[in-house]
Formats: C-alpha cells, structure tokens, sequence
C-alpha cells in the first residue's frame, strides 16, 4: 500500500487515507472495456499505473478523444456520476492498468471535506478541455496526413515507445475513418520516410 501511497502524493495524506479506506484498487488486463458507452457510473476512477484510453461514439462510428495516464482521473465519468447520468464517453485499458476505484457514494462528502479534491477536477476539466479542442481541431482542419502523424506521435509518447503493434483497422477504429484511407496514408508517410511497417508492427523514424 505504501507504493500507492507514494503515487497519489500529489494529493494530502489525509485525503489519501480515506481513499484508500473507501476505495478498491483494481487491475485490469489490456484491452478491457473498463466503462461501457451509456452505462451509469457508479466508481470515479484514478489511474495509479497504465494507460487508459477514453472514446466518443457517433452512431457506428468511435474516435479516440483523450488518453488517462497515471495520476490523471476521468472528467467525463466524474460529471455523469454526480448527474446520476448515463455515460457518453467508453474507455479501454491500452496496457496492463492499476485503477483506484471510488464509490461515487463517497464523493459528494470528499468534495466538501477536502477541497483539494475539487482542485484535481479543475485541472483534469482543463487538461481535457484542451485535448478536445486538439481533437476538434484534427478532425475538421488537419488533413488525414496529419492526424495519422499526430497519432502516432501521440501513441508513441504515451506508451513510451517507438514500435507499435497496430494494424490499419485498429488505427482507421480510433481515428473514426476507413481502413482504406489509413492503408493508404500510412504507404505515403512510408515512402516519405516518417515511418516503415514489419509483421503488423510501425516504426517510427526520428
């Protein structure tokens, strides 16, 4: 327990206390659907360890909006849970996670003891603020050259690596476009020297 302890000493070790007391800590494997699309959100979730994507729906259609990395919680969960609203948002776990687990039961009453709780949704509230209108920005300005760049930038840094074990159609799902379209954006930026592909794995040149 020390270990998260250590990791959540952003926030005050009172507050970490009751966390620990009120919440589950939970490891989810790679690739789970951790929050459904139009499920109510009983449990606010803090990343202790991993990597969690979160994803907007239209219709058949799914896009990427925002990674979750350790330290960071979930806005858009924590809004429809004090709304007592379904969920428009679904996250996916994109590596092997430790997800501190809170009882939204619980949250009303952290929120008005310990008002730096209400700080580190003021932070998350801007930090994905931003990362949306990055998102709006690629989706209606950047040609499709540039969103795949940004992608895999994105990918790369997150995961902290440069080889990516990604298919087209895994990629053409999170960007919300053919897998047509990314085959052929991916051969342009291969034969532009950005990248080069080997048994479903990208890599990415400096």
């Amino acid at each position: 327990m020390e270990d998260i302890k250590k990791q959540l000493s952003f926030l005050k070790p009172a507050l970490v206390n009751v966390l620990l007391e009120n919440s589950t800590l939970a490891n989810f494997d790679k690739g789970t659907k951790i929050l459904r699309f139009e499920q109510y959100v009983n449990v606010l979730p803090i990343v202790i360890s991993g990597l969690v994507k979160v994803f907007a729906k239209f219709e058949e259609k799914e896009l990427l909006l925002y990674y979750i990395q350790p330290n960071q919680s979930c806005v858009m969960s924590f809004t429809a849970g004090l709304k007592n609203s379904t969920s428009k948002i679904f996250a996916v776990t994109e590596e092997d996670s430790k997800i501190l687990l809170i009882p939204f039961q619980k949250i009303p009453q952290l929120l008005k003891e310990y008002p730096e709780f209400n700080n580190l949704f003021y932070a998350e509230y801007d930090l994905r603020y931003s990362d949306l209108l990055g998102t709006l920005e690629d989706v209606f300005i950047n040609k499709m050259d540039k969103r795949l760049i940004d992608y895999l930038t994105n990918k790369a840094k997150f995961t902290n690596t440069k080889q990516l074990k990604l298919t087209h159609l895994e990629i053409a799902k999170e960007l919300g476009t053919s897998r047509e379209v990314v085959s052929r954006v991916i051969k342009k930026l291969e034969n532009e020297g950005f990248l080069s592909q080997k048994n479903k794995v990208i890599y990415l040149h400096d």
